[in-house]
């Protein structure tokens, strides 16, 4: 729920690290900047097409938590450290990014800026 991807893999990304932590896998994913900035904490990836919850993130990877069943079920579960993943991020970042850099005006400054924000009580 609350993650909306096509379903078309945008890239990349290899399998850092594993480790266990309690009854869950931590799986760390070296990924490629160009994806990297669409992807945060709390917010959702798609790691060969499975739905999975970001649980940290930093200037070159990103990690998730398998639950047991998860890691059980999905191919995720049987992959190894070095092991490609394909990657989709969530589209609402990208249409974010796409309107801010639209502007039906022409002028140089985007038609969704922070003085808009504040302006509509958006922040």
């Amino acid at each position: 729920d609350g993650h909306i991807v096509s379903g078309h893999v945008e890239g990349l990304g290899v399998i850092a690290s594993r480790r266990p932590e309690g009854i869950a896998m931590v799986v760390t994913v070296n990924t490629p900047p160009e994806l990297l900035k669409y992807i945060i904490k709390k917010g959702s990836i798609a790691i060969d097409g499975i739905s999975l919850t970001v649980t940290q993130v930093t200037e070159s990877s990103f990690s998730v938590s398998l639950i047991p069943h998860t890691a059980k079920e999905t191919t995720l579960g049987f992959k190894d450290v070095g092991d490609s993943v394909n990657l989709e991020t969530d589209i609402i970042g990208k249409y974010v990014e796409q309107m801010l850099k639209f502007n039906p005006k022409q002028t140089q400054e985007p038609a969704l800026n922070k003085n808009m924000l504040l302006e509509n009580g958006f922040i």
